[in-house]
């Protein structure tokens, strides 16, 4: 009633009305033009997401397993509840202190010194004024990226051997006095980890910031140079503030994996000498589960460090979200 005296009292907007009906004017018949003039992007997103569906989200009624005692002869809903029982027991597994130690130490020293390499390494790489040599420095630096773990980790056990390289160049600079079979040394195993990881990723983690680095404009970078800035403080008070959203959104991300280990590194390395610091939370799931045939235990170890990275993610958003107004969601 309101709209029909309202619009008795203004006849001008009667022709308005009609023509925005008569041409559809409205909120969904622009969202459905929106969408046909968008359908080849449509259609690729909607591949992804069917592919998410599919391989993502339908594989998690597997998950009920956690709270089952599944056994492979019989089919899910034939295997008896047995409520909580698996999480108790990994609770109480005396091997719990060691798999959290040797993740949670691997996955921080990873994040504390290869989270922010790759950004010092991308801002020394846009300072180059040689395209040449700047091409051949990432080059190099990516090779390692498209080497799987299991020749890299060939490579590298060749390396670390008693009649290895290493032990070649430490003994003729007599820096020790007999070869050191590393990766039978726990206490060399953490270094071994992560100091490798560094090396194969560095230069493909550095691309995200790079093509963040080449959307900022250069009348920032003109302005410095007028103020009198040099290199340094241009990165320092231009670039970084600049890719300041890249940094806070990878960060977000790799918080959430700090229980990931990268298990085909892991898997690749270790062997049963250096068991007490290669044993992570990744490989305890794949030899309780795959070795042990214990499906439904690793399924609930699965879903407990599944709910972990969730709330971790959580968190890391919203301090991000309330320290630089950057976030996920």
């Amino acid at each position: 009633m309101e709209n029909k005296r309202s619009t008795e009292a203004n006849p001008a907007i009667k022709p308005l009305l009609s023509s925005k009906i008569e041409t559809g004017s409205g909120p969904k018949s622009s969202f459905w033009r929106r969408l046909l003039a968008q359908r080849h992007l449509q259609t690729m997103a909607l591949l992804g997401v069917v592919w998410m569906i599919i391989f993502n989200y339908i594989p998690m009624y597997g998950l009920i397993i956690s709270f089952k005692e599944y056994n492979i002869v019989k089919s899910i809903a034939e295997a008896p509840w047995v409520g909580l029982e698996h999480f108790r027991e990994f609770f109480d597994d005396e091997d719990l202190v060691n798999v959290i130690r040797n993740t949670l130490g691997i996955s921080l020293i990873k994040l504390l010194i290869g989270f922010p390499l790759p950004i010092i390494f991308a801002l020394f790489l846009n300072e180059i004024r040689s395209l040449r040599y700047k091409k051949a420095i990432q080059t190099i630096s990516y090779l390692p990226h498209f080497l799987s773990w299991v020749v890299l980790g060939g490579i590298l056990a060749t390396w670390l051997a008693d009649v290895g390289i290493v032990n070649n160049i430490l003994l003729s600079l007599h820096l020790i006095d007999q070869p050191i079979t590393y990766l039978a040394e726990p206490s060399y195993f953490w270094t071994i980890i992560i100091s490798s990881d560094i090396w194969k990723e560095l230069g493909w983690s550095a691309i995200i910031y790079l093509a963040a680095i080449s959307g900022v404009s250069p009348e920032m970078y003109e302005a410095a140079t007028i103020d009198g800035a040099g290199r340094f403080q241009k990165m320092w008070f231009v670039t970084l503030p600049s890719i300041k959203s890249t940094i806070s959104i990878l960060f977000i991300l790799a918080v959430s994996g700090v229980l990931n280990s990268n298990f085909d590194q892991i898997l690749v390395l270790r062997n049963s000498l250096n068991d007490s610091a290669s044993n992570v939370i990744d490989y305890y799931i794949y030899y309780t589960g795959i070795i042990s045939n214990r499906f439904s235990y690793s399924a609930a170890v699965t879903l407990i460090k599944a709910v972990i990275a969730l709330i971790l993610l959580l968190i890391a958003n919203q301090v991000s979200k309330k320290i630089n107004d950057t976030s996920l969601f």
